[in-house]
């Protein structure tokens, strides 16, 4: 009996017990994949059959079943766990809240977004702070330091509770516990460690300006060094590169109320510039408030500060996330007649206005905005044929976007094998099949060969689906298309085979590898291994650790395995 599989060719239906091939020889020898004399097209039809599947050089499927409990990884880094985790999943649960620490971090954590007002939350539990409550939350919250930060901002504005030093010291440590957190933090931990010490809850503005001179004059010395080597005269006050840093300090962590407060006491001290003033718009566009963030931009554009078109991407693409269209659209349209060189519309700002008007159903000002672009010479790129595409299709405007490729194709900007790779890679993880052979189809119909990475994507795609049988196709198309596969390709179809408890399969595979003698991601070759241990295949193990050994030295295995170690404990303390 024949069927017709995905890819139009004639396959034979096979019973799910059947086995592809022969057994397989022994390690060490392993069958050429051979490629067919002729190529069979995709949309050859039914005049010339392809290989059937138990044509397909594998050895016999034989499913093995899945080990229970926790099996040890002989030659691998950790224990993994084969069966359902004891005690439920790792975090907080729904359930079974004891302490009042507990619940508070629950609440911080359910309103962490940057647009959520975790305040308002926080009040509404009516729990008590006391300060081995707020240092029980920071310990909870050590390796979220933005987060631990705007909470321990909002309890130290409460009126029943005051920070004590114990309170203040955790807050440091989590704020400088890192080279990077140090270096981004290192004046908000100045101001925190005066307050502690002077058991104040505001630090005076003389205080705060020799905070930020002690600080230009000990890390931000290379500006003045240079400008004092060229003889340049610097119009603005050094204070102001430190300065911007507090702001975007406070701005990432959420809190650009405090930062426009912040900013409003000290702009008659210290003259702010245009970085300043961008600081504090993409803090509120951050935070979802672009009303705000316009009002910022008319006072830096009061002060004769120009923004650029960077900026102006950054307020549509607020206004879009906000679900202001129209607003966007009006910021669009100055940008268009009224804006300068520098603020004149980009390839992106239009891949942001048309994927915001699909999204909204305004296709036809979504072409006629296109033509626009077009006419004023700005052509469309990668990214943007992809912020069009991944906007429609998760729209679901699987239509329009083929109908958008083909009128970008009459206007002479015809797609290549780069902007169909983003648009499979939308429908793949989406994991629209039947629309992704569409396009793949497509591409061959076009005469637009599909690359390596199309492949990769669709056989991804099928092992993900639990569809192995799609995989093993794919597979054949590469052969029948003469496309090469490479390390990639055998490190998705090696962990699908696993995935699907086709060890003998992917045993075979990883011999392929060795006798290639290709090289694998350390990471993908730590998981390999785990899944032989879990197997018990001492020769398969030996064979490809010595085969890696030619690649990566013990030295880099230790510092993965360290690495793994402190992931793995970062995600257990949270």
């Amino acid at each position: 009996m024949r069927r017709l599989c995905r890819y139009g060719r004639c396959c034979r239906d096979l019973a799910r017990g059947c086995s592809l091939s022969p057994p397989a020889a022994s390690l060490g020898v392993v069958p050429a994949i051979a490629n067919p004399a002729s190529s069979h097209g995709i949309l050859r039809g039914l005049s010339a059959p392809c290989r059937s599947l138990d044509e397909f050089p594998f050895p016999p499927r034989r499913r093995r079943p899945a080990a229970l409990g926790v099996a040890a990884r002989l030659f691998c880094t950790d224990v993994v766990s084969l069966g359902p985790p004891e005690g439920g999943c790792g975090g907080v649960e729904d359930g079974g809240l004891d302490s009042d620490a507990d619940k508070v971090y629950k609440t911080v954590m359910d309103h962490s977004c940057a647009y959520h007002d975790m305040g308002n939350a926080l009040d509404q539990t009516g729990i008590g702070l006391t300060t081995a409550l707020v240092v029980g939350v920071l310990h909870r919250l050590r390796y979220e330091e933005k987060i631990a930060f705007r909470f321990f901002t909002w309890a130290g504005h409460r009126e029943d509770y005051e920070h004590e030093p114990q309170a203040y010291n955790a807050m440091i440590d989590i704020l400088s516990s890192t080279k990077y957190k140090a270096k981004q933090f290192r004046i908000v931990c100045d101001l925190l460690d005066y307050m502690k010490r002077n058991e104040k809850k505001r630090v005076p503005m003389e205080v705060l300006l020799r905070i930020l001179r002690q600080y230009t004059e000990k890390y931000l010395t290379h500006l003045q060094k240079f400008a004092k080597k060229k003889r340049i005269r610097v119009k603005t006050q050094p204070e102001i590169n430190a300065f911007n840093l507090l702001l975007d300090s406070l701005c990432k962590c959420s809190l650009v109320k405090y930062a426009e407060e912040l900013f409003e006491r000290v702009k008659s001290k210290v003259r702010p510039d245009s970085n300043t003033y961008n600081i504090l718009f993409f803090g509120w566009c951050r935070v979802r408030n672009p009303t705000r963030g316009m009002k910022v931009l008319e006072e830096m554009i009061q002060m004769g500060l120009t923004p650029d078109n960077f900026t102006y991407n950054t307020a549509i693409d607020a206004f879009c996330k906000a679900g202001m269209v129209a607003e966007a659209a009006e910021l669009f349209e100055f940008m268009r007649t009224k804006g300068s060189t520098m603020s004149s519309p980009t390839a992106r700002t239009y891949a942001i206005m048309i994927a915001a008007l699909v999204q909204n159903d305004q296709l036809d000002e979504c072409f006629k905005l296109l033509g626009h672009m077009i006419n004023s010479g700005c052509l469309p790129d990668v990214s943007t044929y992809k912020e069009f595409i991944e906007g429609m299709c998760t729209a679901g405007k699987v239509e329009e976007a083929y109908k958008f490729l083909e009128e970008m194709g009459n206007k002479g900007y015809p797609p290549d094998i780069v902007t169909y790779n983003c648009f499979l890679r939308v429908l793949c993880d989406s994991k629209k099949v039947d629309e992704a052979i569409r396009l793949y189809r497509k591409m061959i119909e076009v005469q637009c060969m599909p690359s390596v990475q199309t492949y990769n994507m669709l056989i991804s795609m099928f092992f993900r689906m639990g569809d192995a049988e799609g995989a093993y196709e794919t597979w054949h198309e590469m052969d029948e298309r003469g496309c090469a596969q490479d390390a990639d390709t055998y490190c998705v179809m090696i962990e699908g085979l696993f995935d699907c408890n086709m060890e003998e399969d992917a045993r075979f595979l990883l011999d392929a590898v060795i006798n290639k003698g290709l090289k694998l991601p350390y990471r993908k070759f730590d998981s390999f291994l785990m899944n032989l241990s879990v197997t018990g295949d001492l020769q398969a193990i030996h064979r490809l650790s010595e085969h890696m050994r030619h690649f990566y030295n013990p030295a880099m295995a230790r510092r993965f395995a360290l690495n793994e170690k402190r992931n793995s404990v970062r995600l257990r303390g949270k």
